[in-house]
């Protein structure tokens, strides 16, 4: 059986290969890669547009704030919740 930890891990594990592919950097789930001046508000779109195709969710409203992907972290809670999970 699957637990809510395995499937973060693993939105976690897909969100910072996403990011690190297209920064050429390694990153943590903490690390904040807008205020490290590492992405754009164009790659912010990009990551809504990765996190609505690979994770069946839509993100509008409220939650299209940008404290919602400046970690990976925030990012896989931002995606846990919207699952329900």
């Amino acid at each position: 059986m699957t637990t809510s930890v395995d499937h973060a891990a693993a939105i976690e594990r897909q969100l910072l290969a996403f990011v690190e592919k297209h920064t050429k950097k390694t990153w943590t789930p903490d690390d904040d890669f807008f205020a490290a001046g590492a992405v754009s508000s164009m790659f912010a779109m990009q990551l809504v547009v990765f996190i609505e195709s690979t994770f069946d969710v839509e993100i509008a409203g409220d939650d299209l704030v940008i404290d919602n992907f400046r970690t990976v972290g925030a990012m896989t809670g931002l995606v846990a919740r919207l699952r329900g999970e």
